[in-house]
């Protein structure tokens, strides 16, 4: 029985931390839920892009939540509301997005007696600081795990990190290649010949998990000895996130020269043409859907050689890995990369490109999620 001939129409209910989140990640799969004619709802806090969700034809259900605060307090007067909000509205299905909806949503949708999809597509600052925060957040990934359906993970690192601390059951676990990326949209034919400097990218919020530091390090190495070299950043400011980037500190590294900050955009596409190498320094991803995106437009890449990382970028083959928080390994394989020929780079890019096409694409995912959904709904969810 195909997804289309079921019971129809299923309320499908997707959650995370922003609206932006959904919109940027997760348009496509609302869109093929919608198509197969099921109600959509998006579960997050009010932002700018709630009319982007009601632009796709799903509706949206308000969340107050605090993504960056620890009160004890006010997490469990979240689950307190998540429980209220799900045995009133009563949806078929959740899927649920970032560390702390995870959790919550887990937790809360077991006690409604809602069968739950989570995914962990990265681990948050919680998980990568240590210290007493990684052991509270370790055991509420322990607590609210033991409920969902299926947990999704965006790389094998995370997958075998969870079952080795017995965060998650291995029979409930299963690894996706990341959110996928838009193979026509992000397509080769995008990018534009240029004659300026060569540019170096970093696509990301502004966070310091995600190695502005080493960025910024390096660009002020490379910059004393060549001139000729922009360091781009475009990206989210002032996210509500223990390791965001104050605003003063981007403005001081822009009055020095150093980098020249884009701002944010919905549409990273005419970004990204104009990059001769997109680099990420990050301390750990799930699947970093920059990377994916500067690979299928033909981009080499410059990454950490981490957790999420590593599976994206084939070490000389679709770009260069570098030692985590290590700002001159970083401006070494910046280097590496301004004395590699012109066509060299073009290979190394065409080569990201087809890994892309055989392992990342996002129709891929989407077609993963719609076949767990279906099983979901012919079959009781899995008991805690």
């Amino acid at each position: 029985m195909g997804l289309a001939d079921m019971r129809r129409p299923w309320e499908v209910w997707i959650a995370a931390n922003t609206t932006w989140f959904v919109v940027n990640f997760r348009s496509r799969l609302i869109e093929a839920l919608l198509r197969e004619g099921h109600r959509v709802t998006v579960l997050s806090p009010v932002d700018a892009y709630v009319d982007r969700i009601h632009g796709l034809g799903a509706g949206h259900h308000p969340l107050v939540m605090d993504n960056a605060g620890t009160n004890p307090l006010a997490d469990g007067a979240l689950v307190l509301r998540l429980i209220g909000i799900f045995r009133r509205e009563r949806p078929d299905v959740l899927l649920t997005f970032t560390p702390k909806v995870n959790i919550y949503c887990s937790m809360a949708g077991r006690l409604a007696g809602i069968p739950v999809l989570a995914t962990i597509s990265g681990l948050g600052s919680g998980f990568i600081q240590g210290g007493w925060l990684t052991w509270v957040v370790r055991q509420l990934y322990r607590a609210a795990l033991r409920h969902p359906y299926r947990v999704f993970f965006q790389n094998e690192d995370d997958r075998r990190l969870f079952e080795r601390n017995r965060l998650v059951r291995p029979a409930r676990s299963e690894s996706l290649p990341g959110s996928g990326v838009d193979l026509a949209r992000f397509d080769p034919s995008q990018r534009a010949a240029t004659n300026g400097p060569f540019v170096f990218l970093l696509a990301a919020r502004l966070l310091w998990d995600k190695g502005l530091a080493e960025f910024v390090e390096a660009a002020r190495i490379l910059r004393a000895a060549n001139s000729q070299i922009e360091f781009r950043v475009v990206g989210f400011l002032d996210v509500k996130n223990p390791s965001a980037v104050p605003r003063q500190e981007v403005a001081s590294w822009q009055a020095a020269g150093l980098i020249r900050y884009l701002g944010a955009t919905d549409d990273v596409v005419p970004v990204f043409a104009q990059a001769d190498c997109v680099v990420l320094p990050s301390y750990r991803e799930g699947t970093p859907r920059c990377l994916l995106e500067a690979s299928a437009m033909g981009i080499p890449v410059i990454a950490t050689d981490v957790a999420g990382c590593r599976h994206v970028v084939e070490d000389g083959v679709t770009g260069l890995l570098c030692a985590p928080r290590d700002a001159r390994d970083l401006s070494e394989k910046m280097q590496r990369m301004l004395a590699l020929a012109p066509e060299a780079r073009r290979r190394m890019g065409d080569a990201g490109r087809r890994k892309m096409e055989r392992e990342f694409d996002e129709s891929v995912v989407i077609g993963r999620y719609l076949s767990t959904i279906e099983q979901v709904l012919q079959q009781p969810a899995v008991s805690g």
